[in-house]
């Protein structure tokens, strides 16, 4: 299918030399924009046409001015409107604008986790990691068991009693095994006197693991890196939704707008610390 589109982006480029007569400047400008958009956008094949979904891609441009971002977008819908007049079925998808509650919080960039990371202890380690590869909510992380963590997967339980699976890094297993080594944990991987750590304490990890390296981060903060990381690394929107435990893909792509095979083969190819051997 991408070879398929790349022949027609020639026929397009070539359309606006010389039936749109546009200049070497604007069809250079075309074919840029539609190189990169490409590099991202997903392409579906579905019975009546093909479905050509621009999350990643918006995401990805997302820090560029307005006008930048309208221009790009202008040239992938022009080359779609190319495609449906000349016999190619195509509907865009999240070609709409998204609004973002003001509300949300901003990820935290890869390199600033690690930098944090560098300078934790043990528990404060496995508190941030836990909440970056595997995209909890603070209330999953304080009631996450180690009955439901395997080798290559965490069950979590979230919002509703609704239950998931995530798969697990192996350089998070390697922590969580060191952690639980030496730890006195009988059901919770948190725990305090016998009872699950509170979400406020865990908060707090948090707060002060980061104000060691001058930056204010929340956890949710580290869900929205999970995220947004997963997505520009060109993950499925549908897994990351699935992985994050919404209800709907539409909450994913309002959640993910400030930052898209096997569930676990697309998320080892995506996440910024796959490949990493240490944190």
């Amino acid at each position: 299918m991408k070879k398929s589109i790349e022949a027609k982006k020639r026929e397009f480029l070539l359309y606006l030399e010389e039936i749109r007569g546009y200049s070497d400047l604007t069809i250079k400008s075309y074919d840029e924009s539609l190189r990169e958009a490409f590099l991202y956008i997903e392409i579906i094949q579905e019975d009546k046409h093909t479905l050509l979904n621009l999350m990643s891609y918006r995401i990805k441009i997302s820090s560029l001015n307005p006008k930048t971002i309208s221009k790009k977008l202008s040239a992938i819908r022009s080359f779609a409107e190319y495609l449906n007049d000349n016999g190619m079925r195509v509907i865009l998808k999240a070609d709409d604008s998204i609004k973002v509650a003001k509300t949300l919080p901003k990820p935290i960039s890869h390199e600033h986790i690690v930098e944090a990371l560098s300078l934790c202890g043990l528990k404060e380690k496995l508190v941030v990691t836990l909440l970056y590869t595997l995209g909890l909510r603070i209330s999953e992380l304080t009631s996450l068991t180690i009955d439901n963590i395997s080798n290559k997967w965490v069950r979590v339980i979230g919002k509703g009693n609704k239950q998931r699976d995530i798969p697990l890094l192996a350089n998070t297993k390697e922590l969580l095994d060191e952690y639980l080594d030496i730890s006195v944990q009988k059901k919770f991987v948190f725990e305090k006197n016998g009872e699950k750590l509170s979400q406020n304490s865990l908060r707090y990890i948090v707060i002060n693991v980061f104000s060691r390296v001058g930056l204010k981060v929340t956890p949710h903060q580290l869900r929205h890196s999970y995220a947004s990381g997963l997505l520009n690394g060109r993950a499925p929107i549908a897994d990351v939704s699935e992985l994050l435990g919404h209800s709907s893909m539409a909450t994913t792509q309002i959640y993910t707008k400030l930052g898209s095979a096997l569930k676990q083969e697309n998320y080892n190819l995506a996440h910024p610390l796959c490949g990493v051997d240490e944190l």
